[in-house]
């Protein structure tokens, strides 16, 4: 992790750095006075290798990611404190949503295979694969904001304003976790503990949650792994659309106003994010299947 955190650092620090202008470049364009005294107090006058090693250092030693350049009097600790818990709540949601929707439409597609049911059920999931998420944005909004006003169109800090985002953030999720929950069902059926549960009697839905359903959610909770730290660190397009002060706006905007210090900090913990969930992924392993064992 520490090497891969390093090596993200360094790609992340050269592609910024590569880009033309600086963060005080603007189309009115700022006296050079000035922007000489905005370069010394961020040190961005010194060498690219000193502010490499400095930033580092900061972060290594310190936690300390450094001060945006665009925010004033703002640092990238504070940034990422303030959006993290708005982009932590909208994924929470997403989730929630996603499971329930994803894993229940798997168990019935995989429980009446090759029927209508099964039919309408995939086509609906591949279309929710294939369609990205601001495009299914922008379709809520149009059904649910102007045609039916049943959401508003955007805003943060109430429930009906969470609702709308969470439900267009966790659609593509809960369409993935329906076709892996879907092959895993049909694949744990065929297994013979299956098999013997339904000869000595049992029924059907007793089978179904104790016996297959376990076994079938291994492949759904490896993707929940890198899927979790995704919209952990917030939808950047959604978050646009519905206006929400989460990560992904702060990491659009820090893109767009060359912001370093602030494109970077998301950058890595993103990457923390991603081992640790994929860390927990290995852990829960163990608790869903008896035959994996932690060494």
């Amino acid at each position: 992790m520490v090497l891969t955190l390093w090596v993200v650092y360094s790609i992340s620090f050269a592609l910024m750095r590569s880009v033309p202008g600086n963060p005080f470049s603007s189309e009115r364009g700022m006296p050079p006075a000035i922007e000489l005294q905005m370069k010394a107090r961020y040190n961005l006058d010194a060498p690219i290798m000193q502010q490499y090693v400095d930033i580092l250092k900061g972060i290594v030693f310190r936690g300390d990611m450094g001060w945006s350049y665009k925010l004033e009097d703002y640092s990238v600790n504070q940034v990422i404190a303030e959006g993290f818990p708005v982009s932590a709540s909208l994924a929470i949601f997403a989730l929630v949503f996603a499971l329930i929707l994803g894993i229940t439409a798997g168990v019935i597609s995989a429980v009446y295979r090759r029927t209508p049911a099964d039919t309408a059920l995939m086509m609906a999931a591949v279309l929710g694969i294939a369609v990205p998420n601001f495009v299914i944005a922008s379709i809520a909004i149009l059904l649910f904001v102007f045609m039916l006003q049943l959401f508003p169109a955007a805003g943060w800090g109430t429930l009906s304003q969470i609702a709308l985002p969470a439900l267009c953030l966790g659609m593509p999720i809960a369409a993935y976790i329906a076709r892996l929950t879907r092959t895993g069902m049909l694949e744990t059926m065929t297994k013979d503990h299956v098999r013997t549960a339904f000869a000595k009697g049992l029924p059907r839905h007793k089978v179904i949650t104790r016996h297959v359903l376990p076994g079938a959610l291994l492949p759904v909770v490896s993707y929940l792994g890198p899927a979790v730290a995704r919209v952990l660190t917030g939808s950047v397009v959604l978050e646009k659309i519905f206006a929400l002060p989460g990560m992904g706006s702060h990491f659009i905007n820090a893109a767009l106003q060359r912001d370093y210090t602030v494109a970077m900090g998301m950058v890595l913990i993103y990457t923390v994010l991603l081992f640790v969930m994929n860390t927990l992924v290995d852990i829960t392993y163990s608790i869903i299947d008896p035959r994996v064992k932690l060494q």
